[in-house]
């Protein structure tokens, strides 16, 4: 019995997880002298962000963990 209730906690918990993260929709992308880079739409900010920050992001990481600062309009 307890087996059953700790898989119904565990699997709560991991939907609790997935709600708390960020959404992040990347918006464009850019390849340039071998080099990636993604315009990001996180909670409503924009941020330009390398391939390892995206993957960070995507992981749940927050743009003020990353020191992120929001992109300017071009």
């Amino acid at each position: 019995m307890s087996t059953a209730v700790n898989g119904q906690n565990s699997k709560r918990a991991a939907v609790r997880k997935a709600l708390d993260r960020h959404k992040v929709y990347v918006t464009a992308q850019r390849f340039s002298g071998g080099t990636y880079s993604a315009r990001v739409l996180v909670d409503g900010e924009a941020y330009w962000v390398d391939e390892f920050r995206l993957s960070q992001l995507q992981q749940g990481l927050s743009p003020a963990e990353l020191e992120l600062t929001p992109a300017t309009d071009d």
